[in-house]
């Protein structure tokens, strides 16, 4: 097949896109697919010349990407369209466009919807899904609609909330996150009045919505949902606080089992919710979804990923692994249930 593996982006996770950008196309040219990677922002200067061709140097254009990000800021000031040259022309050309775009200009939908648009298909969930699973208030109130156990929590606007917990009803500790970001950025643990006010300056100055919720104290754990199925628990074990940008990204910094030390019945419990939830938000294809358990087994789902990291070391690529799918086949695989949206 013809695939565009689309990546870098706007967003605080590029360069994480990049890194999933890199994997994936250097796996399905693996599978001898003619795989390229493309940079949704700076897209491609020429259409000259072959696009889909058995020589590609994938890391070359990858670190074409990265020195891209060094103007960054500089072009997002002068430049309003989000995609770059040429970008919606390869996609037009290619058999289907795998996403590995992350965070907001990328699994908010707003990529998905233009592509239906244009009648190109791409991996991943549709534009609704997409916007819902990314939007955590919203996902909130769905899981609490649904029967889906998640945390106590509420979304406040900017300028115009309280800056005083206990007007919510809420005591701390308490967790602050922007509404819709991605990799634990802007995300402050508060333990008393002084670190709220901090956290909430910290989340409003990503976005104008942020949501606060009761602070679980408890192990993690992530579920993939492949094409409506769990896969194995994985657990997160941060040597250090919590799963934040950090820790998600720093090589060493977290214990990574798959599958998770869990009594079975509780092991099917998660796994359970995590089809639950997947259904919930109307997702499609895939997903990964996040949970933090207490030790008397009371389990929390706190959001739901629609474009989740695919490194080859990423979470996805561990529980695949463990069920005997190495990373070139989930590749294939994500691309395959993908493609049932089309049928």
């Amino acid at each position: 097949m013809n695939i565009v593996v689309l990546a870098g982006g706007n967003s605080t996770e590029r360069e994480v896109s990049i890194s999933s950008g890199q994997g994936v196309c250097q796996a399905l040219r693996e599978r001898n697919h003619k795989a390229i990677l493309v940079d949704a922002y700076f897209g491609k200067e020429s259409m000259e010349g072959e696009l889909f061709s058995d020589k590609y140097d994938t890391e070359q254009a990858a670190a074409w990407m990265r020195k891209q990000s060094n103007n960054l800021e500089e072009v997002m000031k002068t430049r309003q369209e989000f995609f770059g040259p040429h970008v919606l022309e390869i996609c037009q050309k290619a058999d289907i466009v795998f996403l590995a775009l992350h965070g907001a200009n990328g699994e908010d939908g707003k990529v998905q919807s233009v592509l239906d648009l244009m009648g190109i298909k791409y991996t991943g969930c549709g534009p609704l899904s997409s916007g819902m699973a990314m939007d955590k208030g919203i996902t909130k109130m769905v899981f609490e609609a649904k029967g889906v156990p998640t945390p106590k929590g509420m979304t406040l606007e900017k300028g115009e909330c309280s800056s005083y917990l206990s007007d919510y009803g809420m005591d701390f500790p308490v967790i602050v996150k922007p509404c819709c970001g991605g990799s634990s950025v802007g995300v402050c643990i508060a333990h008393n009045q002084q670190e709220y006010g901090a956290a909430l300056m910290e989340a409003f100055s990503y976005e104008n919505q942020v949501v606060v919720e009761q602070f679980i104290t408890g192990r993690e754990f992530s579920v993939a949902v492949v094409d409506g199925k769990a896969y194995p628990v994985i657990e997160i074990a941060p040597l250090e606080g919590f799963y934040d940008y950090k820790n998600k990204y720093s090589a060493g910094s977290c214990v990574e089992t798959c599958p998770a030390d869990l009594p079975a019945s509780l092991t099917k419990e998660m796994q359970m919710y995590a089809e639950k939830g997947y259904e919930a938000l109307n997702l499609q294809a895939y997903a990964r979804l996040d949970f933090l358990m207490e030790e008397d087994g009371s389990m929390y789902c706190l959001e739901a990923n629609t474009l989740p990291g695919m490194t080859p070391t990423s979470l996805i690529p561990q529980e695949a692994s463990v069920i005997g799918m190495n990373y070139p086949q989930l590749c294939e695989k994500l691309i395959e249930v993908s493609l049932k949206k089309y049928q």
